[in-house]
């Protein structure tokens, strides 16, 4: 139990000040496209967590990114409707024999086209929440759109990547 919240503690704190002092600061198709990889912790967190817990981190994460990037409440309200929307992706895609507790939701567990599905769904709903929240209207929504469709499509494939690095497959019985 102490070791799953040391774990999970750590992997927040990286994952925020790797995307706040170097994923930030890289320049993608001139602003264009700009990858979020700290929403990784939101969708890898274990199948077993609570609702609550679920959305009291994804409130705390988004809150650790305004903190250093300078927009009140833009994150904090992404990663807590990310969060939100974790919940029912999580009952959505549920298999019949339901998950494995102590799992989390990662391709090596779950399969590709499952994983796409969840965190493609999930990375989606923050994109387009947190640049229509940027731009705070509706009249240019195509660019928009479009924007945050090529940075959900970049933070998949880092999400990608970095389950491919650090996510060990389980031993075979």
């Amino acid at each position: 139990m102490i070791g799953t919240i040391a774990r999970h503690s750590l992997q927040f704190i990286f994952l925020v000040l790797l995307q706040a002092l170097v994923i930030d600061h890289v320049d993608l198709a001139n602003g264009w496209v700009v990858p979020y990889l700290y929403v990784l912790f939101i969708i890898s967190l274990p199948f077993d967590t609570p609702p609550w817990a679920t959305l009291l981190l994804g409130f705390a994460l988004g809150m650790a990114m305004d903190f250093f990037s300078s927009t009140p409440g833009m994150h904090a309200s992404a990663c807590t409707v990310m969060a939100f929307a974790r919940i029912w992706m999580l009952r959505l895609l549920e298999p019949r024999d339901g998950y494995d507790t102590g799992k989390r939701p990662v391709v090596q567990h779950m399969g590709i086209r499952w994983y796409m599905a969840f965190a493609g769904t999930l990375v989606v709903v923050h994109h387009l929440w947190l640049f229509v929240v940027e731009v705070y209207r509706f009249d240019d929504f195509p660019t928009t759109f479009v924007r945050a469709l090529m940075s959900a499509a970049a933070t998949l494939v880092l999400c990608l990547l970095a389950q491919a690095l650090t996510v060990r497959s389980s031993p075979a019985r």
